[in-house]
């Protein structure tokens, strides 16, 4: 086995615990080279789309990789902000901030950092930052409310596979689910309540969730199950 070449490490040096946000992903611009390159590495993950391997590669290659990067570099161009993808922006600006939070409530050591698991930046690159600082302990958050084998064990995927190349490996722990946890309820809650409060409240609400097939259920993802369970804690933070 080769193992990756470790930090300089100097004795006393402060122990520290990373946190990692990782979400989807995004292409680096809004132009069908970098869509596609994104798409391929999206599309091919075989969580993603569990399909036979040589059916599904014919498909990728042959049709939508040859079709779908310009249309939807078209749109992601409509929503593409001047610092770059929408998605990149807005989660580095949350690590930024609960790096800033974490700072001024505590006296331990944190390093906040954030990565994409398709795209840039990529987890095995700020797994790697992350233990150049001597992060010994490192929290993986995936940034999807409801576990699903599509999203959260990908990213689980990917961080213990770079495990597997480290000689000296950080402890990790890894946040499975957090759809119905009271305080995240509570602040998607209070997004709401504030935007009302500034303008209006409308005759409807719409609520949006991501589906995954049938399949997936039946062969033991809990995501459905799961997406029912916290209506009640809504309610209750709305009234």
């Amino acid at each position: 086995m080769n193992y990756q070449t470790e930090p300089n490490y100097t004795h006393g040096t402060p122990v520290k615990t990373g946190i990692l946000l990782v979400n989807l992903g995004t292409p680096d611009a809004p132009t069908p080279e970098a869509v596609r390159t994104y798409l391929k590495e999206f599309l091919g993950d075989p969580r993603v789309v569990e399909i036979p391997r040589a059916v599904w590669w014919l498909i990728l290659n042959g049709i939508i990789l040859n079709t779908r990067p310009k249309k939807s570099a078209a749109k992601y161009a409509k929503v593409w902000l001047a610092e770059g993808s929408p998605l990149r922006v807005y989660t580095e600006k949350q690590s930024t901030l609960l790096q800033g939070y974490l700072s001024q409530r505590t006296k331990a050591s944190f390093v906040v950092d954030y990565a994409m698991r398709y795209g840039n930046p990529s987890i095995p690159s700020v797994l790697r930052r992350l233990k150049e600082q001597n992060c010994q302990r490192i929290l993986i958050v995936p940034m999807y409310p409801q576990y699903a084998a599509s999203t959260t064990a990908t990213v689980c995927d990917i961080v213990f596979g770079e495990l597997q190349k480290m000689r000296n490996a950080p402890a990790l722990r890894t946040i499975k689910n957090f759809h119905d946890n009271t305080g995240y309820i509570k602040a998607l809650a209070n997004n709401i309540n504030d935007y009302w409060m500034k303008h209006g409240r409308p005759e409807k609400l719409l609520m949006s969730f991501h589906g995954l097939p049938q399949y997936t259920l039946d062969k033991g993802d809990p995501t459905t199950a799961n997406a029912t369970r916290p209506a009640a804690c809504w309610r209750r933070n709305w009234d």
